[in-house]
């Protein structure tokens, strides 16, 4: 009997274990309130190390109220300084973050498609490993692409062979090919990203820098 129950016992943590950690995993969306908008991101399973910190840092606040201190037309709008949430009109901004980088996470399939969500990053001078900054991340704006333009990106060596569906987005929906491979690319926007588009938009000083404050107002884990 005693033998029965342990086995039971035994069923039953792991049954709980699972389920913890499935409710876990499915905790793959966060809703970005700005002040030009909403914007929702869906985190992929296939870059755990960046998944598990956004959404660490999310459930902290970190990301309340920081600024998205770059804006490039036809490229990208970058976030998650948190020296921006104090920061003066024109003070420069970029160099904020925790203690820590993480690892990259490159994973061929996951690109940067216009809507791509990647982690920012110093230099390959300064950072040869590649490591993707413990905060700060852009969400792509990006441009439609010629089926030329990305031949001369393969020939160059800059890009591997494209594969039809990557060829088929770029062509149609747009993005940032070249830093595909480079830059750790963990989620993209389900919802919002006409939002992405204005900010992108948004009149900015010679470090691009919005000349208007653009804030995160609250980050949450919706799902």
């Amino acid at each position: 009997m005693k033998k029965t129950y342990s086995l039971l016992k035994c069923s039953l943590t792991l049954t709980i274990s699972i389920i913890i950690s499935t409710m876990a995993n499915s905790q793959s969306t966060v809703l970005l309130q700005t002040t030009a908008g909403n914007v929702k991101i869906r985190l992929y399973d296939e870059t755990p190390l960046h998944k598990d910190n956004f959404l660490k840092l999310v459930k902290q606040g970190y990301y309340d109220r920081v600024l998205f201190h770059r804006v490039i037309p036809d490229f990208m709008v970058q976030a998650g300084d948190p020296n921006s949430k104090t920061a003066k009109s024109g003070q420069a901004l970029g160099d904020g973050g925790p203690s820590y980088t993480l690892p990259a996470e490159f994973v061929p399939a996951l690109y940067h498609k216009k809507g791509a969500v990647a982690a920012a990053r110093k230099s390959d001078e300064v950072n040869p490993r590649q490591e993707s900054s413990g905060s700060q991340f852009y969400i792509v704006e990006g441009t439609v692409l010629s089926q030329g333009q990305l031949d001369a990106l393969e020939r160059s060596g800059r890009h591997p062979v494209f594969t039809p569906e990557q060829r088929t987005v770029y062509t149609t929906l747009g993005g940032t090919p070249h830093l595909d491979n480079a830059y750790t690319v963990f989620g993209e926007v389900v919802e919002g990203l006409d939002i992405v588009t204005a900010i992108s938009l948004s009149p900015a000083d010679q470090r691009n820098r919005p000349v208007s404050d653009i804030k995160i107002i609250k980050a949450t884990v919706t799902d």
